[in-house]
């Protein structure tokens, strides 16, 4: 038993030694096992950098080159990212509200025309397939690849129906989250999270046309195996 005990003092000095106290300060370098990334070959803002010459760590975009997903046309073009296009307005477009209640239908700043209407759905199904198709699947029914894996209380988008469930209380869903489900406002452009909201609204309208109306369609798809 004296050998136990002698053992145990020795782990436990060595674990204090190791790890040290509880609000120790050291002015040593600690040892880290796991050292979770904490040195990464990578420039921080406004830090100097020995790698160039100028030994400036920020710098300029590179010449004839721009950020993933803008253009110069992003104000005007699908997909594009215009300024405050990830949050920071006021308004219907920027949070769903008019007032203190839900807004319904697409504001007038998604720039959604007759024209352009099947250019801004066709953009909300790839955003869609991006971020939403996972968990609620391709269809909206809430059978995505993360509910066989356990993931509880996934919605089903189809009985999401505009007059009980406003677009604007979609877009803040979509924004800020809801229950097990993340926001995505700082992933989704604000233009892109209303297209995946008419796309949804699209998929909504489609279960529930009739065999006939979209027959060709349908037949077409199924020829091709896009559907079972």
């Amino acid at each position: 038993m004296r050998y136990f005990f002698l053992v145990y003092a020795i782990i436990a000095v060595l674990v204090v030694g190791l790890f040290g106290v509880r609000g120790q300060k050291f002015s040593e370098r600690p040892i880290r096992i796991f050292p979770d990334m904490d040195e990464q070959d990578k420039l921080k803002a406004q830090k100097p950098d020995d790698f160039f010459a100028d030994g400036q760590g920020s710098r300029k975009p590179v010449a004839e080159t721009h950020p993933r997903g803008f253009n110069e046309e992003g104000k005007t073009v699908i997909g594009g990212i215009p300024e405050q296009e990830f949050g920071g307005g006021t308004g219907y477009y920027f949070s769903g509200h008019v007032g203190d209640y839900y807004g319904a239908g697409m504001p007038e700043e998604a720039g959604l025309t007759t024209e352009n209407a099947s250019v801004f759905l066709r953009r909300g199904e790839e955003r869609y397939g991006i971020y939403c198709a996972p968990c609620h699947g391709k269809s909206g029914d809430g059978q995505g690849i993360t509910g066989q894996f356990g993931v509880p209380g996934i919605a089903n988008l189809i009985t999401l129906k505009a007059d009980a469930y406003p677009d604007g209380r979609m877009f803040e869903v979509i924004s800020k989250g809801k229950g097990n489900m993340s926001g995505y406002g700082y992933n989704i452009p604000v233009r892109d999270r209303w297209a995946i909201i008419a796309y949804v609204r699209a998929l909504q309208t489609a279960k529930e046309a009739p065999y006939e109306a979209v027959k060709t369609s349908f037949d077409a798809a199924k020829a091709a195996g896009q559907v079972k």
